[in-house]
């Protein structure tokens, strides 16, 4: 540009780019309004990773079945709870339940894992497991706003947002926060707004993807010609800009921007979602050739995973298949109030050998250290029954794991007390977590904020430290 034109505003150079005959300011005008709704990315301070996978586990896996072990329990099974038990969801409180499956040493580190989750197992020695989680709500779509937003109600943005607008995209052609589902997968209780924006700038919320569907993206293959719709665009592009610069709304700018992401998507997306190219061994791998249908639905969403990776996404959320156990519905397919035997058993079949298969698969190509993965529900199970043989919803003491991007694996960070009741050590929050997951990508969680009602907002609200103990 000119040094005439320098000094002026953005707005002021959006007109005069306007008036240019050729294309090029077009493409100028373009590039600016990129930079302008990135322009508020903070500094990114020695990276260790570069995009985050989310295993979200909805519905409440059971930490005492799980990732956390308890011989107490199976010991004292059948007895009532020698402490206050507090209110549960239900109220339909039995005595101690010993859990069913047993848990054995894995890896050079002896970390202590589950039966039901073998493959994940073999991958201990890169898994950092932090068995000291809380969360202050007990209900399904509070607890999934909790960990995806750190508000426990509809209207912040989503962890995978505030991702998105703090590192600026690093592939035009795709969105920078994908949400996958397959083999009917719904989003969790709350709706499509744990995906949400919220008040930061549209373009980065989540682009949902139907990893087994013919278009992957509803309407994602053109009616028209490609000129046909650059044209349109371009109209739409002015018009719109020109309301922009008159309204002083930034979510104009962030419409012009998503029209220009979906244009180029048409061809990025049917692409990226063949895995047509992949091998025999690859897809065995996954699980994709399983007559298993959810696990090889599964396996396909983590697959996906790893080529958005390499494609340069950001943030890439998978989503669980119910399996219709013990009140495991769509929504909630990990929320076992009965059977828990039965359901854990087939949740954890579905996802074990696909996200083992991921992080061998990143570590095989040199991305896992440049990878972060994050595994959780909303919230734990208590150590006691409900009815005859489910866990009602723990928010006092659960376990999540995170694995990659610079994160020191083979650690167990943290305790519930000998009955996996509540928090004893080192308790922490989800946004003890995210402000990990931020550091780990360069940011400090702190400077990550976003004005809105007359206050400033962050990912980690007024909360959050760095778990520094779990960081390579």
């Amino acid at each position: 540009m000119s040094a005439n034109t320098s000094h002026l505003s953005v707005g002021s150079r959006r007109r005069w780019l306007q008036t240019c005959s050729s294309g090029f300011g077009m493409l100028a005008l373009s590039s600016m309004q990129r930079q302008a709704t990135a322009a508020a990315t903070v500094p990114v301070v020695n990276p260790k990773a570069k995009s985050v996978i989310l295993c979200y586990m909805s519905g409440g896996v059971s930490h005492v079945d799980s990732f956390d072990p308890k011989p107490q329990l199976v010991k004292d099974h059948g007895k009532s709870m020698p402490v206050k038990v507090e209110r549960t969801q239900f109220n339909n409180n039995g005595k101690i339940f010993g859990s069913p499956f047993a848990f054995k040493p894995y890896g050079e580190s002896g970390l202590e894992i589950s039966e039901i989750f073998p493959e994940i197992g073999s991958c201990a020695d890169h898994l950092a497991v932090v068995r000291s989680a809380t969360t202050n709500v007990n209900e399904h779509a509070q607890g999934n706003f909790a960990i995806h937003t750190g508000f426990p109600f509809l209207g912040h943005p989503s962890a995978g947002a505030w991702i998105s607008y703090g590192l600026g995209a690093a592939n035009e052609n795709l969105p920078s926060y994908v949400v996958l589902q397959s083999g009917g997968a719904v989003p969790p209780h709350g709706g499509v707004g744990l995906f949400s924006s919220g008040y930061l700038p549209a373009q980065h919320q989540a682009s949902i993807l139907q990893a087994d569907k013919p278009d992957a993206v509803p309407n994602i293959r053109p009616a028209q010609t490609l000129a046909m719709q650059r044209q349109r665009l371009d109209f739409v592009r002015q018009i719109d800009s020109q309301f922009a610069d008159s309204a002083q709304n930034r979510q104009v700018d962030a419409a012009i921007e998503n029209y220009e992401t979906a244009f180029r998507m048409q061809s990025a997306v049917p692409e990226l979602c063949d895995i047509s190219d992949e091998t025999a061994a690859t897809m065995n791998l996954y699980g994709i050739d399983s007559g298993d249908q959810a696990l090889a639905a599964y396996g396909r969403q983590a697959l996906l995973a790893r080529k958005l990776v390499e494609q340069g996404v950001r943030f890439i959320e998978l989503s669980c298949i119910t399996r219709g156990i013990g009140a495991g519905g769509a929504a909630n397919p990990w929320d076992q109030h009965g059977d828990l035997e039965k359901g854990h058993r087939a949740m954890a079949e579905q996802v074990d050998r696909p996200i083992a298969a991921l992080i061998k698969d990143l570590e095989a190509r040199g991305l896992l250290d440049e990878t972060l993965i994050v595994f959780t529900g909303e919230f734990g199970r208590t150590p006691f029954s409900q009815g005859a043989g489910g866990r009602d919803h723990n928010p006092f003491g659960f376990s999540l794991w995170l694995a990659g991007g610079g994160i020191r694996g083979g650690t167990a960070y943290g305790a519930t007390d000998e009955l996996g009741y509540r928090a004893v050590e080192k308790p922490c929050t989800i946004y003890d977590v995210w402000a990990t997951v931020l550091h780990q990508l360069g940011i400090d969680h702190e400077k990550l904020t976003f004005r809105s009602g007359g206050r400033d907002f962050r990912l980690t609200d007024v909360h959050g430290n760095v778990l520094t103990e779990i960081i390579g």
